[in-house]
C-alpha cells in the first residue's frame, strides 16, 4: 500500500504532495514502482496533529481519487475518519476506507460503509491523535489490541459489514510506546487468528530511530527491515512511503526464501 498524503504537515513528507496534479503523479509513480493499494489522505494524524474541517479535507483528496480513478486499476483507499469524506471518496472511485478511530470516531461511517459496500479498514488508535502519545499504557499491548480488534470485526460484521471487506490494523505509533510498538511487529502472527487481513503501518515511524539509536537517521532502510519480518510473519498489507525499495526488496526475499511468506 502506497501512501499519498495530500496535507501540509504528515510528519514524514507533509506538504510535498500538497497540490493534487504533484499528488497524482506521485501516486501514479507509486503503481509504476509496485504499488498494489493507493492511500489517499487529506488529513494528518502524527502526533498532536490539528484536526482538519470537512470540507477541507474534501477539497483535498477529491480532486486525487477522481483523477487516479481515471489512470489506474490500482484499488484505491481513503484514509479518513470522517463518513461525509468517505462517502465522496468512494463515489469518486475509491474502493476501501481506511479509518485510524476503527470506524468509531464518526457515527455515520459504519452507514456509509454498508451501503457502498466499500472494503474497510478498522486500525486501533489509544487515545486521539492529540492525546495518544502523552502516556501510552497497556497491561498486555498485545493481547489487549487483539481483544479490541476483535470486537470491532465482530461490531462490523453485526451493523451489516461483508466479513471478506475488512482489514484490521494494530496502529503502530497511534497510542504506543516504542518498546510496545516492537511487541506488536514481533507479534503480528498473532493476529492472524482474527481471520481478517491485517495491515501495517510502521513506515518512517519513531522507533525505527529508537532502534537504531541515532534520531538523525534516515529511516527508509529501516522501514524496509521491519517490512520483511512483517512479510515474514505473513502481513498481507505493508502500507510504506518507499515502496520501490520494498517491492525490490520483497523480491528477493521471495527468490533467496521461496517457502517463506510475502505481504503481496
Amino acid at each position: 500500500m502506497g501512501i499519498v498524503n495530500v496535507t501540509p504537515d504528515s510528519f514524514s513528507d507533509g506538504g510535498q504532495f500538497h497540490d493534487p496534479q504533484v499528488a497524482v503523479r506521485h501516486a501514479l509513480q507509486l503503481v509504476a514502482d509496485g504499488a498494489g493499494i493507493l492511500d489517499i489522505g487529506g488529513e494528518s494524524t502524527r502526533p498532536y496533529s490539528d484536526p482538519v474541517g470537512v470540507q477541507e479535507e474534501l477539497d483535498r483528496v477529491i480532486p486525487v481519487v477522481e483523477q487516479l480513478s481515471l489512470q489506474t486499476d490500482v484499488p484505491i483507499s481513503i484514509d479518513t475518519s470522517k463518513a461525509a469524506v468517505a462517502a465522496a471518496a468512494v463515489a469518486a472511485g475509491a474502493q476501501i476506507i481506511n479509518d485510524v478511530t476503527g470506524l468509531e470516531g464518526d457515527p455515520g461511517m459504519l452507514q456509509v460503509a454498508r451501503e457502498t459496500g466499500a472494503g474497510v479498514c478498522a486500525m486501533h488508535m489509544q487515545g486521539t491523535p492529540q492525546t495518544m502519545q502523552d502516556n501510552p499504557t497497556y497491561q498486555d499491548v498485545v493481547a489487549e489490541i487483539f481483544g479490541y480488534l476483535k470486537c470491532r470485526r465482530d461490531a462490523l460484521i453485526e451493523a451489516g459489514l461483508d466479513s471478506e471487506k475488512i482489514c484490521l490494523d494494530p496502529g503502530i505509533g497511534f497510542g504506543k510506546t516504542h518498546e510496545h510498538n516492537l511487541q506488536l511487529l514481533k507479534s503480528c502472527r498473532d493476529f492472524h487468528d482474527l481471520g481478517c487481513p491485517l495491515l501495517v503501518g510502521h513506515s518512517r515511524k519513531g522507533f525505527i530511530a529508537h532502534v537504531l539509536d541515532d534520531r538523525e537517521c534516515e529511516r527508509m532502510s529501516g522501514t524496509v527491515g521491519a517490512a520483511l519480518g512483517l512479510a515474514s510473519q505473513g502481513v498481507q498489507v505493508i502500507r510504506v512511503h518507499d515502496v520501490v525499495e520494498l517491492h525490490r526488496a520483497l523480491i528477493l526475499y521471495q527468490q533467496t526464501f521461496p517457502d517463506g511468506k510475502l505481504s503481496r
